[in-house]
Order: C-alpha cells, then sequence, then structure tokens
C-alpha cells in the first residue's frame, strides 16, 4: 500500500498531533494571555480531526504493514473521544478562573489534544508496539493534567500516585506482550491470533493473563482499581471529568480489540478473567461507595461500578456483546460528563469548590433546575427506568443472557441494586434534606447548555436515537469479527 493511504488512514491523529505542536509554538511564544485562543482553537482541532473521520480512516483497512487498523469500531471510540475530551476543554476556564493561586495555563488544551492523539492510537492499533505506544501518549499526558495545580498538594499527590502506579501497570502489560511475543512470534494481532488458535502453550496463557491485568489498570478494574479515587479526588474537576470519559472509553475499546482481534480463539481462557474482572468490580465500585463522603470520589467508585458493567458485555464474546460495551459507553459518557458539570458549579460564595455531598443538602429548594439535572444522572448511573442510563444495562445484560451467560447475568442485575442505593442517597440529600448553605449562581452559559444537553439526552429522549446508535454500534462491533 503506498504512502499517501497510510497517511489517509491515520488523518485523524496527524491532525491532532501536528495542532497540538502548532498550538505548543504559540503558547511558548503568546504565555497565558494566549490560553483562551488556544483552547478555542483545540476544540476546532478535535472538530477537524472528527472531519478526518469520514474518509478511509473509518474503513480503510490495515495501514503501516498491519499496525494500524482503520475501521468503523475505531471510528467508533474516536467520536466519544473526541466530544469528551472537547467537554473537558470547555469545562476548564471557569473552574480554573475561580481558583486561587492557579491559572488556566495554554499547556492544558494541548495536553489534552496529545492525550486524544494517544486514545486515536490505542483504539485502532491492530499491533501490541502500537498499542503501547498510543498507550504512553496518552499516560505521559495525563500523569500531568492529574497535577496540573502546582500549587495544591492533593493534585500534586494524584499526579504522583498515577505515575508511579501507571508505570507498575505499564511493566505489567509490556511484560505480558513480552510473553505473547516470545511464544506466538509476531506482535501483530493476526499472527497472535493463529498462535492461540491451536492448543495455546503455558506462556501464551501467562501472557495473557499479564495483559489482561496491564489493561484492568487502564480501565481501573478491581482489583487494580486503587488508583481511581485517590486521583479522582485530588486531580482539577475538569481532569477528573476527562480521566473518568475518554481515557475509560479509549482503554475500554483497546481490551475489547486485543480480547476479540488478537485473543479470539482464546475466549474461554479471557473470559474466566473478565467475568472476575466484572463481578469484582460492580460490587466493590457499589460497596465502597456507600460511605463516601466526598462527590468526586463517589462519582470515582461509580466509575469503577459502571466498568463491571460494560465488562459483561465483553464476556459474551460476541458481536451483540461488543454492540452492548460501545452502547454502554456512549451512554456513561453522557452521564458522566453531566454529573461532573453539576460538581463544577458546586462552590461557595467566596467561589472556591465545594466536594462534600452534604453541601447537597436541600439544593432542591435552592437551585431546583441544577438539583433536577443531578437527580436525572443519579437515576440514570443506577439504571433506574424509563432513563436512558436503564437501557444501557438491559443492552449488555441481553447480550450476556444470548451468550448462555445467565448466572453472570442474574449476579450483574442483584449486585446493581446495592449500587442504587448510594446514587439514591444523593438525590435524599438534595431532596429531603435542610438546606446547606447555597452554591453561588451558575455564571457560565456553556457549562449549563451542556448540563441540559447531557441531561436530555440521558432522560427517556435518548431512547429516540436507538436506532441510529444501535445500528451504528453493530456495525462497530462487527467491524471486529
Amino acid at each position: 500500500m503506498d504512502y499517501a493511504a497510510n497517511i489517509a488512514m491515520t488523518l485523524p491523529e496527524l491532525v491532532l498531533a501536528l495542532g497540538a505542536i502548532a498550538l505548543m509554538l504559540v503558547a511558548a511564544w503568546g504565555g497565558e494571555k494566549a490560553t483562551r485562543a488556544i483552547s478555542i482553537a483545540a476544540v476546532f482541532v478535535l472538530v477537524g480531526a472528527g472531519i478526518a473521520l469520514t474518509g478511509p480512516a473509518s474503513s480503510g483497512g490495515y495501514a503501516f504493514d498491519g499496525m494500524f487498523r482503520a475501521d468503523a469500531f475505531g471510528t467508533f471510540a474516536k467520536v466519544l473521544i473526541y466530544i469528551a475530551s472537547a467537554v473537558a476543554i470547555m469545562m476548564a476556564p471557569s473552574f480554573f478562573a475561580r481558583t486561587q493561586g492557579d491559572n488556566l495555563r495554554p499547556e492544558y488544551p494541548v495536553l489534552i489534544l496529545l492525550s486524544a492523539c494517544g486514545m486515536g492510537i490505542m483504539v485502532s492499533a491492530s499491533d501490541m508496539l502500537t498499542l503501547y505506544v498510543g498507550l504512553e501518549l496518552q499516560s505521559l499526558a495525563a500523569y500531568v493534567l492529574a497535577s496540573f495545580m502546582r500549587r495544591d498538594g492533593r493534585s500534586a499527590e494524584a499526579g504522583l500516585k498515577y505515575f508511579v502506579l501507571g508505570a507498575l501497570a505499564s511493566g505489567i502489560l509490556l511484560y505480558g506482550i513480552s510473553l505473547v511475543y516470545g511464544f506466538s512470534g509476531t506482535t501483530v494481532f493476526a499472527g497472535i491470533a493463529d498462535a492461540y488458535a491451536g492448543t495455546p502453550s503455558l506462556g501464551l496463557l501467562f501472557g495473557l493473563v499479564f495483559v489482561f491485568a496491564g489493561l484492568a489498570f487502564k480501565i481501573s478494574a478491581v482489583p487494580f482499581h486503587m488508583w481511581t479515587p485517590d486521583v479522582y479526588e485530588g486531580a482539577p474537576t475538569p481532569v477528573t471529568a476527562f480521566f473518568a470519559s475518554a481515557p475509560k472509553v479509549a482503554a475500554l475499546a483497546m481490551s475489547v480489540r486485543v480480547a476479540v482481534e488478537a485473543m479470539g480463539p482464546a475466549t474461554d481462557q479471557w473470559r474466566q478473567i473478565v467475568i472476575f474482572a466484572a463481578l469484582a468490580s460492580i460490587i466493590l465500585g457499589a460497596v465502597a461507595a456507600i460511605g463516601q463522603t466526598n462527590v468526586k470520589r463517589l462519582l470515582a467508585y461509580s466509575s469503577i461500578n459502571n466498568v463491571g458493567f460494560a465488562l459483561i458485555g465483553l464476556a459474551a464474546g460476541t458481536p451483540e456483546g461488543v454492540s452492548g460495551v460501545l452502547m454502554y459507553l456512549t451512554i456513561y459518557v453522557a452521564m458522566t460528563l453531566g454529573s461532573f458539570l453539576v460538581v463544577l458549579q458546586m462552590r461557595g460564595e467566596d467561589g472556591q469548590p465545594v466536594e462534600s455531598i452534604a453541601s447537597l443538602s436541600g439544593m432542591s429548594r435552592t437551585r431546583p433546575g441544577l438539583a433536577a439535572a443531578l437527580a436525572i444522572f443519579m437515576f440514570s448511573l443506577a439504571g433506574i427506568p424509563p432513563l436512558f442510563g436503564f437501557y444501557a444495562k438491559f443492552a449488555v445484560f441481553s447480550a450476556a443472557v444470548d451468550a448462555g451467560l445467565f448466572p453472570l447475568a442474574v449476579v450483574g442485575i442483584a449486585a446493581s441494586v446495592i449500587g442504587a442505593y448510594y446514587y439514591l442517597r444523593v438525590v435524599k440529600t438534595m431532596y429531603f434534606d435542610d438546606p446547606a448553605p447555597a452554591f453561588a449562581p451558575m455564571d457560565n452559559k456553556v457549562e449549563g447548555g451542556l448540563i441540559a444537553l447531557a441531561a436530555i439526552f440521558v432522560s427517556p429522549a435518548g431512547y429516540l436515537l436507538i436506532p441510529v446508535i444501535g445500528a451504528w454500534t453493530m456495525a462497530a462491533a462487527r467491524a471486529l469479527f
């Protein structure tokens, strides 16, 4: 294949990389005065990358001798990644403007673009080396973002914890990749699948275990979730919203591609790992969230809990299961971004962030619109019908039942009842407790509009989009099979 065709299939990543480099040069000369212009330009770069997906980048096949695959599955994941990244950029200016001593610097949108570029490589990788390069590009930007508030001890601690544990997980993943390469003789997914098609050797099985352990860290699945609550609490709120959405989509999509494309013949082997991680994540995410008093930590355990539900779709190992994972991710991104946009509005009269769940007391009387939006997101995350979050869970449970995993679906449904408790506790605090001091009024129409859009999407109105999203997710899932 000629070089021009390879470039055309990787055009979204090139747009992001060149855009980030250009904006970095602008930041070097313009300083903090250029932050607003760079943030706006970064959003347009993400839009440009999305437009670039309409060409060969969405269905061109393999590029660079099988190391990169442009298909419908990668395209779907990238659309979610770009949307979440754009929202994370739009959330940041008002948050940093109110934070004492730490202004928004122009490097923030540049780091988001570089991270999005790495995530695009992750979800389209068809070679273990490409996968690792994309993963490290995303991770290196994320480590800096977590500690972006240099004068905040919690942010510095979050960045350090994420870096140390991320390096450990990368080492585990790299060791797994080396085992798979050593016993299969290749790093290309198609060749690895051929090696697993026979009777896999003990080395290949150990490689499978280590690869899935490394991937479990990136999606914050139990037992590799330990970094999530601390990092989510300590990182700036826009960064936490970004971590809970875009990298989560990229890591789950990457895990699905590895499981189906590279290790599809070993489904019976990796299904055991996925089922354990799914159930452990659902149960621990639900139980550990009950005692939380910080809303960001609660949403961190909610994220772990939701990863468990998404993994139930992967455990099915069928196109319907993968389609269910993508549907779940779509609705999850809207619910999560909406929840963090509401958290962004939680600030005292002095403008400083307030993160305690107790501060939500009586918000239905002091900020009724904001309380209604957060109630919609909480009910939807709990999977209570008729909100759209119910359909997300229905999609993955239905795929599990169709694949003969009826006990897994039953346990998952039973465990979801535990999770409903802490979501409903937030709603009860807002609507039935005595009012706490009122939050400062919303002064950002963009954030208000995004909250309204997310709330409408996860409301029963979202069911109108099922034919469109369902057809798209199924087409993306079938691209892997």
